[in-house]
């Protein structure tokens, strides 16, 4: 890309690049400590009710520029059979993700053992856990109230088989401060910068598609919103392509302006004090290892320690019970409630687990999947094809008939088979091997998910034990039946280390070789999270702005302004 032909290059204190849960936290942070801050997002933004539904929306609700598309979701596929799912858009992952905010481990904050299976992390737990405390203040985090059928029979699992099971805490409003949740109610006292009204969550199974009721405390709607509060700017459809160190200090940033309705965007340039990367564990890695000529002293780490933070999606299908001696439908009901609710614990060796540990949620979805589950059965489609002849025949005779609801119903019939049926979402502690590259200029991962099999067969192995106990058919992940794995928590690339050697990034965040330039997404974790990665990547990023800040405070003896947000309101660009 040519430099910008503007003779005045706009300079920031801090540029940020990517609004998730590294990006969001940093820019608000830094914002609310003073400093002039311009966040960059490739993606649009998405109010409550903006989210696709319809197939005619979903069909383009994804992420390829080069193709016209500027959707959520951005799907890649690798070489070595790998897929991962990520999204685009203001708010980063946060607008797709199961709202899970679980702690990392205080027992897998570990050295590496002999056979190479763990992971070394310059930062500990006791060190993190004010930052998580923040994080889950700002997120609005509350446990989840409800007992539905899922959450209640991944309870009773986790008693029978001698495991540790808990309601989560959630990125979700179930209630307003200070009132008993309820469904669907309006949620006061919460502005945000889309101005659009929200409600208490609806218990639609939605969260992975995007809330369209504004129940998902999602990154727009408070650290995005007070960031943009406290002055910092805040810009969609901007991608970044190179970046480089200016020679007096600094860093310069260029991007493109995408202009959906207009071909091609235009090329714009910025610069600023302190640049913070957080644009995802494959975007970040990518813009280094494109830019890789302009850091000569980038650790040869770069591209290293890739993890897939152990995903594994296998179903339980027609699940049963007895009663009095008579098997009955077990009623799971996948899609009441948010997608996740509660998760089982698998303990590690170190406290009497037989492998690396991890854990096991419930996975529900959407309400109309259940109807897909259902009329996709063979059965219900030799229904369907039976109540069709005779409908023909009816016609072709002229035989009356004014009442069909029992045809009707027995085309349905009785809807135990989605009902009964539940996917169980695992993460565990896999092997931080992989490697992300450049190969004939397109992005690849060579990553093999056998070198963790300890990891994958204990947490196949407990998901097939709940399914035991549910006495239903197990499915040990029909995607990797066709050859593929998938995650969507892709981890690594630019490591924390203790020193250049180990990492790309010091223990705050900072790369070795370049002061003032930062990474804070899921690139920096040197390995598995074993629990959903969300709330880590959020903390981390807070500890990370600390160090900013200190260095900002001592350079230019800021003062921080007191805490409370203005009352001026700034403008979203490009919505």
């Amino acid at each position: 890309m040519a430099a910008a032909q503007s003779m005045h290059v706009e300079h920031f204190d801090a540029v940020v690049v990517g609004s998730g849960f590294g990006g969001a936290v940093s820019a608000y942070r830094l914002a609310e400590a003073g400093l002039s801050v311009c966040l960059l997002e490739r993606g649009q933004a998405y109010p409550p009710g903006s989210f696709p539904r319809t197939p005619y929306e979903m069909g383009r609700n994804v992420w390829q520029p080069d193709g016209g598309l500027f959707g959520l979701f951005d799907v890649r596929a690798f070489r070595r059979k790998l897929w991962c799912l990520l999204s685009s858009g203001l708010g980063g992952g946060s607008l797709i993700d199961a709202n899970t905010l679980l702690r990392k481990d205080e027992r897998w904050f570990v050295e590496e053992d002999a056979q190479g299976g763990y992971t070394p992390w310059p930062v500990t737990r006791a060190e993190l856990d004010p930052h998580y405390d923040r994080v889950e203040r700002m997120l609005g985090a509350q446990r989840f109230p409800y007992d539905v059928r899922k959450t209640r029979q991944m309870r009773q699992a986790a008693e029978q088989l001698g495991l540790e099971w808990q309601p989560l805490t959630l990125a979700v409003t179930f209630a307003n401060e200070g009132d008993e949740p309820k469904v669907g109610a309006p949620i006061v006292g919460w502005s945000n910068l889309h101005g659009t009204p929200r409600f208490t969550c609806r218990l639609c199974g939605e969260c992975n598609l995007g809330c369209n009721f504004g129940s998902k405390n999602s990154l727009d709607l408070n650290y995005l919103t007070h960031a943009q509060q406290y002055g910092a700017e805040i810009h969609t459809l901007c991608d970044v392509r190179e970046i480089g160190p200016r020679e007096d200090g600094g860093y310069w940033v260029r991007y493109i302006q995408h202009q959906p309705d207009e071909s091609p965007g235009a090329n714009r340039e910025i610069e600023a004090d302190q640049l913070i990367l957080a644009a995802g564990t494959l975007g970040t890695t990518e813009l280094l290892l494109r830019n890789r000529s302009r850091f000569a002293l980038l650790s040869s780490m770069l591209g290293q320690r890739f993890s897939g933070n152990g995903n594994l999606l296998t179903f339980v299908f027609n699940a049963r019970e007895n009663t009095d001696g008579v098997a009955q439908p077990r009623l799971l009901e996948p899609s009441r409630g948010p997608v996740i609710t509660s998760a089982i614990r698998l303990p590690d060796q170190r406290d009497g687990g037989d492998g690396p540990g991890g854990y096991i949620e419930d996975a529900g979805y959407p309400l109309f999947l259940d109807w897909a589950l259902e009329l996709t059965q063979p059965r219900a489609l030799g229904r369907l094809a039976a109540f069709a002849g005779r409908r023909l025949w009816m016609l072709l005779s002229g035989t009356a008939a004014s009442n069909l609801g029992r045809e009707l119903a027995a085309v349905i019939d009785s809807g135990t088979h989605s009902a009964t049926s539940l996917p169980l979402a695992a993460m565990g502690r896999d092997r931080a091997n992989g490697v992300i590259r450049l190969r004939h200029g397109r992005l690849d991962i060579d990553y093999d998910i056998n070198d963790s099999r300890e990891t994958f067969d204990q947490l196949r192995a407990t998901a097939a034990e709940i399914a035991h106990v549910w006495q239903g058919d197990f499915q040990p992940n029909p995607i990797k039946t066709f050859g593929r794995a998938v995650t969507v928590h892709p981890l690594g690339g630019c490591a924390m280390g203790r020193h250049r050697g180990e990492g790309v990034v010091d223990a705050y965040g900072e790369v070795y070789g370049y002061p003032g330039l930062f990474i804070a997404d899921g690139s920096v974790l040197p390995g598995s999270v074993g629990a959903n990665p969300a709330l880590t990547i959020a903390a981390l990023a807070d500890r990370f702005a600390d160090r900013i800040i200190d260095i900002r405070s001592t350079k230019n003896h800021l003062v921080r302004p007191a805490r409370g947000y203005p009352g001026r309101e700034r403008r979203v660009l490009n919505i």
